[in-house]
């Protein structure tokens, strides 16, 4: 009897650029600053990227933009969730914040911006320069996929 495996990077093409990004802002304030200074169309997604770890659950934001004119698929994922839990203990009650990332290595990331299709170098360039151009944007990075152990969490 024959055994066959799969392996993941089989499935993907890594025809995608990540960029990180270090903001204090909401995703919604960040998805409209975006939009206004990159001439993109980001809308909330019908979808968020949930998870299931160890009896927590988490929930990530995903804004979308997808330019067929072009073939650029653009995607805002929060990094961040934050849950605060409520107990009862001796008659008082005491809350706990519990903060999870969707990319565990990349903690200081608030924001990923994945956008997929062909480009070239030059307009990632761009497209950072832009982002960091924005005043409430702290700082924006291009980061290496294949450095990331979590990758799969990214290929929806």
């Amino acid at each position: 009897m024959s055994v066959y495996a799969l392996n993941i990077d089989e499935f993907s093409d890594n025809n995608y650029t990540l960029i990180g990004i270090h903001t204090v802002l909401s995703e919604y304030k960040l998805a409209y600053l975006l939009n206004l200074h990159l001439k993109v169309k980001f809308r909330r997604a019908t979808y968020d990227l949930d998870f299931t770890k160890k009896n927590n659950e988490s929930s990530y934001a995903v804004y979308e933009y997808i330019n067929k004119e072009l073939d650029y698929d653009w995607y805002l994922i929060s990094n961040v969730y934050k849950s605060t839990k409520t107990s009862i203990s001796t008659g008082l009650f005491s809350e706990s914040d519990t903060v999870m990332n969707l990319v565990p290595e990349k903690k200081k990331v608030d924001f990923f911006l994945k956008i997929e299709g062909d480009f070239d170098y030059e307009y990632i360039v761009k497209t950072i320069e832009k982002i960091n151009q924005i005043p409430q944007i702290i700082t924006s990075y291009e980061i290496e996929v294949e450095s990331l152990k979590s990758k799969e969490f990214l290929i929806f």
